[in-house]
């Protein structure tokens, strides 16, 4: 048995042939296993085996100075796509699966309309981060592997220069960041195709439109991405509800974080604060 027949279930078409038609819903269970079983290898470790977070050096005191009490970090476009894209994620997760374990009820026009809330906000973000907001800061660099490298070989017991402070995001958040972006786009993509077997007022229903294998894939594909977002959504809110984190999990809500939380973990030189002047008026590139 293949792997696609493993995590697919199988039907007979009208021509007799063999055609995959969603994911196995097992796999419901295995994210959600996969992420409860990430969520306490993680706080185990944190708890007793974690050592002290080190950095290679501090910023000149002149840049520290300047340093504001509440340094901004999202502005309120950007924290309102956030939300929005929680929460059509979060809707379209519970219309999907939860028929799937026993909850019934009119599932496939509330999940269409969460989707096209979710494709319109990630179109919007996409143009918006391409042109008002510093596009490449959510992209690893060089000093990100590099550092990477360093508390791997610090981890395993080696000799190794500590890190620098972050930059404006630490390499795991840009690592989720693109794990999100091809499950998010996974979903996107087939589900507006799916969209096209369905009536809504976009466009005239037609299941027709592609091959029953064809159209077979795709849904494992969608259902995949689905059960993968199960995961990184529980690892996401883990992350944002741990002591450590609660002042990046604050900034998605005020737009600030706190001065002594920046200096501690954030290299200004990295990470510079563009304070608008005197009359102007601040915008997202800056923060």
């Amino acid at each position: 048995m293949g792997i696609l027949e493993l995590i697919s279930q199988w039907a007979v078409d009208p021509w007799g042939k063999f055609v995959p038609i969603h994911i196995a819903w097992f796999l419901i269970w295995v994210a959600a296993i996969a992420g409860l079983f990430f969520v306490i290898v993680h706080a185990v470790y944190v708890r007793y085996f974690a050592k002290p977070r080190e950095f290679e050096s501090d910023a000149p005191p002149v840049v520290l100075s300047q340093i504001p009490e509440h340094v901004p970090r999202h502005s309120l476009v950007a924290r309102a796509f956030h939300w929005i894209m929680a929460a059509s994620m979060l809707t379209l997760l519970f219309t999907a699966f939860l028929p799937k374990v026993g909850v019934h009820f009119n599932w496939v026009l509330y999940h269409w309309i969460a989707g096209t809330v979710l494709t319109i906000s990630v179109l919007f973000h996409i143009v918006h981060a391409s042109f008002f907001m510093n596009f490449w800061s959510i992209w690893p660099d060089k000093i990100d592997i590099r550092d990477a490298g360093r508390r791997v070989q610090r981890f395993l017991g080696k000799v190794a220069p500590p890190p620098d402070r972050f930059a404006r995001y630490p390499l795991e958040n840009k690592l989720y960041h693109s794990a999100i972006i091809a499950a998010g786009l996974s979903v996107i993509v087939t589900g507006v195709f799916m969209m096209s077997r369905v009536r809504t007022i976009f466009f005239e229903r037609n299941p027709y439109l592609f091959s029953d294998m064809t159209w077979g894939m795709m849904y494992v594909l969608h259902g995949l991405a689905g059960v993968g977002l199960i995961f990184l959504i529980m690892v996401h809110v883990y992350f944002g509800l741990r002591p450590e984190k609660v002042d990046i999990t604050k900034s998605m809500l005020f737009g600030w974080m706190r001065r002594e939380f920046y200096l501690e973990h954030y290299d200004p030189q990295r990470w510079t604060i563009e304070l608008p002047r005197a009359g102007s008026v601040q915008t997202d590139r800056d923060i």
